[in-house]
């Protein structure tokens, strides 16, 4: 038989889809078939992963992305398993990762009239209204294929949307009696079904943006994502070179700049204080951000001229978002920046004022590098900043990194000192969990690269552990997960005291966020996963769980957890 199911599988190859992460429900007979028929016959077909709960295989396609670029395929079980993909549809959405969801329904009939038909008693409890409704406000495209004769193009106009930008994840469902039904075959010319090209700057706008930081006394750059391009970096580098601008990233989602260049200002977070380098500017250049800046408590000065760029410059899915930009420009930052440097050639440059720039950056960038290395020495407790300098040391530059440490956010971001594009990865998001998973999918992505989680001790309960671990051993995909074990939620207190610093939550002991008895969390994955486990509680068992933990990576081939506790 050549179905419905068959054409969709035929174009996940056509669109280069390797991996199909797949948690399998009555509602996909004829997809089982169809992928049984393929191996029988030899013929291409994704490679199935198992994944026991959905989001663990969301962000298993969300991390691919990230270093590939490529969607790879997750499919679940009707409106139950698109509600367990939860907050990691949430996730791929503000990260901008293109996945495809594949979905089933219900069947549409209940008397037999259709291969498929109604055989099981939750196929009416599964059966509701508005299904694509679960995921409508977070993806790029949803639609059902009601006929099996149009499956391929629907999927390959779903991969369009995904992989262009704004690159996201898309949500494509089908009743079992299509996916099952017999239809004609589809010769797909792929050509047909590319991405829409990226866009640069009109030369207007160009110009106006080249003139600004032309006669700017003190520019600025604010990015967070720009380094999903690696060419966008090399980019910004050549730009900041040129003009002596300094760049700062808000909550890096990417390595966006090398931290060890003179421009690098450093990186700002959910810190209660003013961003010195932003007050001072008096032109800002914001590419690629979500959050720049929390104007609360951290924003340019009143008369600073404020420039946007970015690829969804009005942030279409969120309700809320202004910055004060009086220019706001659509454009891909890799296009862009060249533009605007081309542009420079319109205006006369004083060389004095740019050397005076480069003197000031130098100074600024070497005061915070000793910043930072002051706080990552060793102290009396274990801190968060020695553990991740340590990790640092122990992975080297070319290593992944996978960030989800929540209050410790601004840690890793800077003391891992990334400088290479595509080595330092965040969510983008707000849903807790997305690390362990985007760990294994990036290690699938990079086989031969060594990949570190760094997550919180509620991130990593968050994250499904035994299901991560179980994947990584039974696809053979071991990485390195460390716990920033602070002994609970920290965040929530945080929050407390910035909205009530003298309220009695601020004064009490107990505000129900501590783990009193915590699991043993290295354990876990052990007994899952076959990891190694280790256990540091003190500034002297740091570097040698390392190395153990990373031997048994490279030499044993499993992955390994260190459950650090930290101050």
């Amino acid at each position: 038989m050549y179905t419905a199911s068959t054409a969709i599988l035929e174009a996940l190859v056509e669109a280069g889809v390797e991996y199909l992460f797949a948690n399998f429900g009555s509602d996909h007979p004829g997809l089982i078939e169809a992928i049984a028929q393929a191996r029988a016959e030899k013929r291409p077909c994704p490679k199935v992963i198992t994944a026991p709960t959905e989001m663990v295989a969301m962000s298993a396609a969300h991390g691919f992305a990230q270093v590939r670029g490529r969607a790879q395929a997750v499919l679940v079980h009707v409106d139950c398993g698109t509600q367990a993909l939860g907050g990691a549809v949430h996730n791929a959405a503000k990260g901008r990762a293109p996945v495809l969801i594949i979905a089933g329904m219900s069947p549409a009939t209940q008397e037999g009239e259709a291969r498929g038909s109604r055989n099981e008693f939750i196929q009416w409890i599964q059966d509701v209204p508005d299904q694509r409704g679960l995921v409508r406000g977070y993806v790029r495209y949803e639609n059902e294929i009601r006929v099996g004769a149009n499956a391929k193009q629907i999927v390959h106009r779903a991969l369009q949307f995904a992989h262009s930008a704004p690159n996201g994840p898309v949500y494509v469902t089908a009743p079992r009696e299509v996916l099952e039904s017999e239809v004609p075959r589809v010769t797909i010319d792929t050509k047909q079904w590319q991405p829409v090209a990226p866009s640069g700057l009109n030369a207007d706008a160009a110009r106006e943006i080249a003139g600004a930081l032309a006669a700017a006394e003190h520019p600025l750059i604010v990015t967070s994502y720009l380094g999903r391009s690696a060419p966008a970096v090399q980019e910004l580098v050549a730009f900041a070179e040129q003009l002596g601008v300094g760049v700062i990233e808000s909550v890096p989602n990417h390595v966006n700049f090398p931290t060890t260049h003179p421009c690098y200002l450093g990186v700002q977070w959910n810190e209660r204080r003013q961003n010195e380098a932003l007050a001072r500017a008096d032109v800002v250049l914001v590419i690629d951000s979500d959050v720049p800046w929390i104007s609360a408590v951290n924003r340019p000065a009143a008369g600073a001229c404020i420039i946007h760029i970015d690829a969804d410059p009005l942030k279409q899915q969120m309700p809320l978002w202004y910055i004060g930009a009086t220019l706001q420009c659509q454009a891909e930052a890799a296009l862009a920046l060249p533009q605007i440097r081309a542009a420079l050639e319109e205006f006369a440059t004083d060389p004095e004022r740019i050397a005076r720039r480069h003197q000031h950056l130098a100074a600024e960038h070497d005061a915070w590098q000793v910043a930072v290395t002051t706080r990552e020495q060793p102290r009396a407790e274990l801190t968060a900043e020695y553990l991740v300098a340590c990790i640092r040391d122990a992975i080297g530059e070319d290593a992944i990194v996978v960030s989800e440490s929540v209050t410790n956010f601004h840690v890793v971001s800077q003391h891992m000192r990334r400088t290479k594009p595509g080595t330092l990865f965040s969510s983008g998001g707000g849903s807790l969990g997305y690390n362990g998973g985007a760990a294994f999918g990036i290690k699938l992505a990079k086989p031969d690269a060594l990949v570190v989680a760094i997550c919180g001790d509620g991130s990593y309960l968050f994250s499904q552990p035994s299901t991560v671990h179980w994947l990584a051993r039974a696809y053979q995909a071991p990485f390195l997960h460390v716990v920033l074990n602070n002994g609970g939620w920290r965040a929530p207190r945080q929050a407390v005291l910035s909205v009530h610093p003298d309220g009695i939550a601020a004064r009490a002991p107990n505000i129900d966020i501590h783990f009193p008895e915590p699991p043993d969390y290295s354990a876990i994955a052990a007994a899952a996963g076959g990891a190694h486990p280790e256990t540091v509680r003190s500034v002297a068992e740091v570097k040698p769980a390392l190395e153990r933990a990373l031997r048994a990576i490279r030499n044993e081939r499993r992955a390994a957890v260190i459950d650090a506790h930290v101050q």
